[in-house]
């Protein structure tokens, strides 16, 4: 058997439940229903899932320290520049850090980074070249 091409859980370690999930739900989320000490977002096609830091840990069987903080960026792709900066202001709002104010760039889009307060760094973009599907489904070269 081979591995489908899909990811179906994003699951963030947070160090504070509480301020993670204020968070997102200040961007605007909507939580499901989740067993205790697990927070979950059902997005289009996967869900975004908050742990804590620690039980992560246990769960992978490593120290925290050894988890590191890879070098990565979680995406949110939007259908306009302008739903980029609305986009940045709220979260900004909400508390992140805002990392790279929002702006044009060399291929064509119009993307932002910021950091939320549980430590994640996020993209917010507009690819013209990857539209989205009427749900607002990403593909690589768009629908």
């Amino acid at each position: 058997m081979t591995m489908e091409q899909r990811v179906s859980l994003i699951t963030l370690g947070v160090p504070d439940m509480e301020q993670a999930e204020a968070f997102y739900t200040a961007l605007g989320w909507q939580p499901v229903d989740s067993p205790d000490g697990v927070v979950a977002f059902d997005l289009i096609s996967q869900t975004l899932g908050l742990y804590p830091l620690d039980k992560l840990a246990e769960d992978i069987g490593l120290p925290v320290a050894e988890l590191g903080s890879g070098a990565m960026t979680l995406s949110h792709n939007t259908r306009t520049p302008k739903e980029v900066d609305t986009l940045m202001a709220r979260a900004q709002a909400a508390g992140a850090e805002i990392l790279r104010p929002a702006s044009e760039v060399f291929w064509g889009g119009y993307i932002g980074y910021f950091r939320a307060p549980d430590g994640h760094i996020w993209e917010v973009a507009h690819n013209p070249f990857a539209k989205l599907s009427a749900e607002g489904a990403f593909r690589w070269n768009g629908y």
